[in-house]
């Protein structure tokens, strides 16, 4: 299918994003790594057109293509001459899909919750699936996994209160996306919904995205490398309902603190709730911390100290660029 847009998956970190990952990426059609986190990295280090020998060194440094595979000399073969930073990027998960027999790419990061409009503005024909789940839910999840594992910044949560901030800030985010590309790029899917009725919603995204439905989309199970990561086991089970119950699991301290944060949300979305609460105050305060917090890695990975503090993980195979 050359020439169809890359499909990116959106959600808050543990709403299942994963999950709908494994399943899209066994479309015969599409591929669709673990999570890139390269981005705006590489977004912020070649604006404009993009030098060639200096993008691909680049690449050379990320730890990421290493964990997929990828070497950066069948990057480089992609790449051309006066190529748009969005361009450049998109031949990263082109040679990643072209290497697995398959036209087109999709990314699942959510980290990129973040970074919307530099989506939009790198991927201009990109379509999305936004995959929603209960937020305390949701924080219950999060909250279980250890330190260590997800990217930390400044507005990162401890609480459910916390949670609930940045819950409702990038659901918001991607429902504002939603509104400016409109419905023919833009898709809503439950995650109670997916795993009460995988093949129904698959179908559904298959529609909307322009892929043909796969039945081996649900048979992941034993399948994944993503199921080694101990926080990531239950893609050895098959999709069920009821794998967390915010009602049983959730202290009803943290409960009031979630509802009085995002209730408005939870209740907008069709959720039930005691309070339909917003702290406007708390979700300000995140807003600009996350905001600055972007703003220093905007300075810093620009920064000659970016390739000082990130040491070349694969040398070339050939002299690509004639250097």
């Amino acid at each position: 299918m050359p020439g169809e847009p890359p499909l990116i998956v959106l959600g808050v970190r543990r709403s299942g994003t994963t999950l709908l990952r494994v399943m899209l990426d066994r479309n015969r059609a599409l591929a669709v790594p673990d999570e890139s986190y390269f981005v705006p990295q590489l977004a912020r280090r070649h604006r404009g057109r993009v030098d060639s020998a200096a993008f691909v060194d680049d690449l050379r440094r990320l730890p990421t293509l290493v964990e997929w595979g990828l070497s950066p000399d069948a990057v480089a073969r992609r790449l051309r001459p006066g190529m748009t930073t969005g361009d450049a990027i998109a031949a990263v998960f082109e040679a990643y899909a072209g290497e697995r027999g398959k036209a087109r790419w999709g990314d699942k990061t959510p980290l990129y919750m973040q970074y919307l409009p530099l989506l939009e503005r790198l991927f201009p024909r990109a379509v999305y699936v936004h995959l929603i789940r209960d937020g305390r839910d949701a924080a219950t999840s999060f909250l279980e996994v250890p330190d260590g594992i997800m990217t930390a910044g400044w507005g990162h949560p401890r609480d459910a209160a916390g949670f609930a901030t940045q819950w409702a800030t990038e659901v918001r985010a991607a429902r504002g996306l939603g509104a400016r590309v409109g419905a023919a790029r833009y898709l809503e899917v439950r995650y109670e919904a997916l795993v009460a009725a995988p093949g129904e919603e698959l179908r559904r995204i298959c529609s909307f995205a322009g892929l043909e439905y796969d039945d081996a989309m649900l048979g992941y199970v034993g399948r994944t490398d993503s199921a080694r990561k101990g926080h990531q086991k239950r893609l050895d089970e098959p999709p069920r309902v009821g794998v967390r119950d915010w009602r049983t699991e959730m202290a009803s301290a943290d409960i009031k603190a979630f509802e009085a944060t995002a209730g408005d949300l939870l209740h907008e979305l069709g959720y039930e709730v005691s309070k339909a609460g917003t702290d406007r105050r708390r979700l300000a305060t995140y807003e600009a911390k996350t905001r600055a917090w972007r703003a220093v890695g905007v300075v810093t990975q620009r920064s000659p100290l970016w390739r000082r503090r990130h040491a070349i993980l694969e040398r070339p195979v050939s002299d690509t660029f004639g250097q």
